[in-house]
């Protein structure tokens, strides 16, 4: 019995290194999830579609058929990123400057996961099953896509890119939702903390990045809790929220639109340039 439990160890710290030595740590792997404004909104431009090669990768969530993406391969991170019918969304534009600035060494891959119109409850674990199941049919035909946890799918697909690179950085766009939500610091930290356990991660390690919603500044519908986002890292201490001032917008102010996109996007990538020791792009 004692043999039998040892090679069972034996075989399973073999299958753990393996997997880390077939890591490439050259390869930056950003989880990013939230609401519309992560899925992207409907609108991308000529500009936005610039195949910029090999060292910017998307991995597909789900099946992308008229794109010719499949579920868990990595494609080149040519928007949409999150799923068909979506549009440009900060990872599009953090991706792109982060490759502008880092070595050529470097590559930089994104697993986006995102849901328009939920609540931060519906990737908490104990209660997205209550907030799904009263959910607009919209919105529970776009959860199912996700197999009815978006949660659960988001640290699926961040495993698999695992296996490929190094997750480096969390990056949320949310809060729209759950306007004048004061408790919404502490539920973004159970969500964050949970991902750190679930993908065996060092928090130290690894920031997460929070945007502010349409800012007051193009009269935002939800201005208001950019108030609520901007005190994250006083729940969070390796957390850093990114400024949507002067990051233009659609009518009614809910979205953005592709220059706030693009925008919003570069601010992610100075931040996360400067918190992995890189200048920034010095992006006002």
């Amino acid at each position: 019995m004692k043999i039998k439990s040892a090679l069972f160890l034996l075989a399973g710290l073999l299958s753990f290194n393996m997997n880390v030595l077939s890591q490439d740590t050259n390869f930056w792997i950003f989880v990013c999830f939230g609401q519309s404004n992560m899925e992207g909104y409907p609108g991308i431009q000529q500009q936005d579609t610039t195949n910029v090669g090999s060292r910017f990768q998307m991995l597909a969530a789900i099946d992308f058929p008229k794109m010719g993406r499949t579920k868990g391969q990595w494609y080149p991170a040519v928007p949409p990123l999150c799923r068909p019918h979506c549009g440009l969304c900060p990872a599009d534009y953090f991706g792109r400057t982060m490759v502008a600035h880092l070595p050529k060494n470097i590559k930089v891959g994104v697993v986006v996961v995102a849901v328009g119109g939920c609540k931060i409850e519906l990737f908490e674990k104990d209660k997205y099953q209550a907030y799904a199941s009263n959910a607009p049919s919209w919105m529970k035909n776009t959860i199912k896509q996700y197999d009815g946890n978006p949660y659960q799918y988001l640290v699926d697909m961040a495993k698999l890119a695992q296996k490929d690179g190094v997750i480096k950085g969390i990056l949320l766009h949310q809060g729209e939702s759950n306007t004048g939500d004061k408790e919404w610091p502490n539920k973004v930290k159970g969500v964050y903390d949970n991902l750190i356990r679930d993908l065996n991660l060092n928090a130290a390690d690894v920031p997460l990045l929070a945007g502010e919603v349409v800012n007051a500044d193009q009269h935002g519908v939800c201005a208001s809790m950019n108030k609520i986002i901007d005190q994250l890292p006083k729940t969070i201490p390796n957390s850093y929220v990114i400024s949507s001032a002067g990051c233009t917008a659609v009518k009614p102010p809910l979205h953005f639109n592709p220059a706030g996109y693009r925008l919003l996007g570069t601010r992610y990538a100075d931040k996360m340039l400067t918190l992995q020791g890189y200048s920034d792009t010095e992006s006002n």
